[in-house]
Order: C-alpha cells, then structure tokens, then sequence
C-alpha cells in the first residue's frame, strides 16, 4: 500500500492498484513456523524462520518423500537485537537453494559490539559538533533494529543524549512487530511479556502532519530516521534535501545501497550536486556537502561466512546459487564445492534445473 502511496505521489507506474492488494491478501493463507503442510497431492511445504525480517520464512518443499528442497531466501544466519537466527537445522536436504547478496569472500560483517560501537561513536562526534544526523532506514526490519540498537546505546550511556526523530511507515511497521511479536527474537519477546513496547521509548519522537518543518528550524543537534533506505522516495529525502547543503550534518547508511540509487551515488562521492523537486513542484540544485557512512554489520543479509557455515550445517547433495550479483553468486558457488566438496553451481536466468 505504501508502494501505492508513493507512486501515485511521483507519479510513476505500477502495475497494480491498491484493489489488487485486497485482492491478494483474501487470498492469502498463513501458515505458522515448522507446520508441515500439504500443497499437493504429493508436496509438503514447511516454513521457518529465516531471521531477515519479522515472519520472513526459509521454504522447505518434501516432494513424495523422495526429495527435499530448501529454498532460503534473504536469510540471517545469526541472532539479531530483533530476530533468532534463521533455522538451519533439517534432518535431509537434498537440493538448497541459497541466496548470495553478500557473497564476496570480504563481505564479512565485524562482531555486533565493534558495530554498535562504531555506530555510537559516529553519531556522537557530529551531535557534538552541533550537527545533524540522518539515517535512511527500510521501514520493516532495519528500522525496528536501529531502533533497539540505539535506545540500548542511549540508555547505558555509549550513545549522547538527544531526540530521535522518526518518520514514515515505520511506526505502522513497529506496530505490527509488537502484534506478531511471538516471530521476534527471545530478548524482545521476553521484554513485551513484561509489558515493554520496546519501539515506544521515551527517546522517540514520530513526526506526523506538517510537523517535519520543526525538525528543521530547530537548531539543536538531532538524530532522524526516515524512510526510504536509499533515498528513493519517502520521507528520507525530503530530509536529505535539508541536512545535505551542510557539512556539519551526516547521512549514515546501514541497509544495502543498489546500484543507480540515490543513495549509492551519495555514499560513493559521486555527485557534489544533486537536482530535485521542492514543495511547489519547481527543480532546484541541492549541494551535497554533508558527510556519508556506510556502517556494516546490520544487514537482515548473512555475510560469507554466515553462507558458508549455513550450508554446512544444512548439509545438502546439491547447491543452487542466485539472489547476488553474479560474480558475488559465483564466488559463493566456488567456495561451497572447494572448501564443503559440494556439488554447486549458478543458473542463468529461465534455466531449467533438473533435479535429481
């Protein structure tokens, strides 16, 4: 519905109307975690958790009993402020079919205390230069583990005081975390069964209405979070045309930058100017003076070796490749036939698999 939202107010195509979503969701079954259940004559599909975002699902297929294929989808192969770690315990798979975002042998992402340390440490040293904070955030999943990172940074004193701005869907899409909250991660699950709303601290504030023009003419040092997470629309870069003209102020990303988007042109230098829309329609030049970031290490992704230790425990016959770039895709591919001596391979798009 958002998607919606936003392309009717850019003005740009979507093959679908808000209708259709009604229509899907009536069509929609839920299934909880680890229930088998039967799709066919002849397969059942069991989901589990696959630690990316809230209810995000690896999909276990057992066809007749003679052949099963997990496909994992986005998958985290680690616990999370948010989430468990992704289920990788299966007693046979034959087939996996594995996604590889991060599927270079560097992508490795640093432990969590040298991540939340470097993102407390960052933030500090522009609120103490008096500047301005923007953190471009996917609504679902991102949002909700930022936000859990830095109420317990702010709260034991790693992180300076000061308000947390929060703007789009990610107060709806907080919301639904705590309706569903039994899909969340045992520490959150076990401060909402003490009647803690986690995403409700007293150090955030939502801004709705026309209240963003206070954000802006209040000098003090600030942090914001804002939807898109790569500046494609959404609040974010209505922000972003007003914190980037000053060097003081700092966009820090800490989702995944495609190539193309604004945000990846931003975090790559690429650009001292950038022209945009302002409120009455007309085109102006912003300068991108502000300072940029990327901070590894909260990607709902599993880095390489969270892949490979995946697959190992996973244990196939035979691996499948995709969801990456392809050099990426290959690499993860190489690396599971070298290092686990498993058959492995990347199709090319509209290839047939044949699996035996």
């Amino acid at each position: 519905m958002d998607s919606v939202k936003i392309a009717h107010a850019n003005g740009t195509y979507l093959p679908y109307e808000a209708r259709d979503v009604h229509e899907v969701i009536k069509r929609t079954i839920t299934i909880p975690y680890g229930k088998p259940t039967d799709i066919s004559p002849d397969i059942t599909i069991t989901l589990n958790n696959a630690g990316h975002i809230m209810g995000s699902a690896t999909v276990h297929l057992n066809i007749s009993g003679a052949h099963n294929i997990l496909y994992s989808g986005d998958y985290k192969y680690a616990k999370t402020q948010l989430l468990d770690s992704a289920v990788a315990t299966y007693p046979r798979v034959e087939t996996l079919i594995t996604e590889s975002t991060y599927g270079h042998t560097g992508d490795v992402m640093p432990d969590q205390a040298f991540v939340y340390r470097s993102f407390s440490d960052s933030i500090n040293r522009v609120l103490s230069d008096g500047g301005k904070v923007l953190i471009p955030v996917p609504a679902v999943g991102r949002a909700q583990e930022i936000m859990l990172v830095m109420a317990k940074e702010m709260s034991e004193g790693r992180l300076t005081e000061s308000p947390i701005y929060i703007e789009g869907m990610i107060s709806e899409a907080s919301a639904i975390h705590m309706s569903y909250a039994h899909y969340l991660g045992a520490d959150v699950r076990r401060s909402v069964s003490q009647g803690i709303n986690p995403f409700t601290s007293d150090y955030f504030t939502v801004i709705t209405g026309g209240k963003r023009d206070e954000v802006f003419n209040d000098q003090n040092p600030a942090i914001i979070m804002a939807t898109s997470g790569m500046l494609e629309g959404g609040p974010s870069v209505e922000y972003f045309k007003q914190l980037a003209p000053d060097p003081k102020n700092k966009i820090i990303f800490v989702s995944y930058q495609i190539n193309g988007t604004l945000g990846r042109r931003v975090l790559d230098g690429n650009v001292s100017e950038v022209s945009m829309m302002d409120k009455s329609g007309k085109v102006k030049v912003v300068p991108v003076r502000c300072q940029t970031q990327k901070i590894d290490g909260f990607s709902g992704h599993s880095d390489f070796n969270q892949i490979m230790n995946f697959v190992a425990k996973v244990k196939p016959k035979r691996v499948l490749v995709n969801h990456g770039e392809r050099t990426k895709s290959e690499n993860v591919a190489s690396a599971i036939y070298s290092r686990l001596k498993i058959r492995s391979s990347v199709p090319d798009n509209r290839e047939i698999v044949r699996l035996r």
